[in-house]
């Protein structure tokens, strides 16, 4: 009998046990390599070595999948311990969402989207509240800065992944292209930009990150109100 890829064959893979979470760390496997709009009932069950039925013994539907494919992204994110102070504290988690963001580029069409929110979702916004709070952030503030920081964290993983370029020498060819294409003198600060900044040794688009994230966290250290 011919081997599967990962060598086993058809048989032992389906003597593995279904369960809900082999069928949600599949659908997460097959978003990540193909996106979420490939991924069906039938396809996830084809790539389990199931019948499509077999799957509704485990998840109603697929928005139960939806919802336990983000509950396990969340499940990814660092939630730092409370002994830190606020500031570290949201900077580790802010990063953390990021790099998992990356890991998962479909997650972002779909976090804030969720209207039955898995545990894992549940406990890393209270989490993100409770840090505030504790560290004397009113409620209205702290809503705004958990706003604020996933709109800048979101924000931010969706424009680098959009990006033509991913490593220093697909930035020089781009930035090349652009120079031969536009006058440069009728766009003198962009080419000097270009020139002097993102193609100086050593840039890396991604750097910009924490310098913005600073930017974000001291914004809010201001508007705490005085002790």
């Amino acid at each position: 009998m011919a081997a599967e890829p990962d060598g086993t064959t058809p048989i032992s893979r389906a003597r593995v046990p279904l369960t809900k979470e082999r069928v949600l760390d599949e659908a997460v496997r097959l978003a990540d390599e193909r996106g979420l709009s490939s991924l069906t009932m039938r396809g996830l069950a084809r790539a389990l070595d199931v019948e499509a039925m077999s799957l509704y013994h485990h998840v109603a539907d697929k928005d139960e999948i939806l919802n336990g494919m983000v509950d396990l992204v969340f499940a990814e994110i660092d939630l730092p311990s409370a002994v830190q102070d606020w500031k570290s504290a949201m900077r580790r988690r802010a990063t953390s969402a990021r790099q998992a963001l990356t890991r998962h580029p479909w997650a972002l069409n779909v976090m804030q989207s969720r209207a039955t929110p898995g545990p894992a979702t549940l406990r890393h916004h209270d989490y993100m509240l409770g840090t505030l709070r504790k560290a004397g952030f009113t409620l209205p503030l702290a809503a705004h800065a958990i706003s604020v920081i996933d709109s800048y964290v979101y924000g931010f993983t969706l424009q680098a992944l959009n990006l033509p370029f991913d490593t220093t020498q697909t930035l020089q060819d781009v930035a090349d292209g652009m120079l031969q294409q536009m006058p440069t003198d009728q766009y003198p600060h962009l080419t000097e930009m270009i020139i002097d900044h993102a193609l100086k040794p050593g840039y890396a688009y991604a750097d910009e990150f924490d310098y913005g994230l600073d930017l974000v966290l001291d914004g809010l250290e201001r508007a705490l109100p005085a002790p």
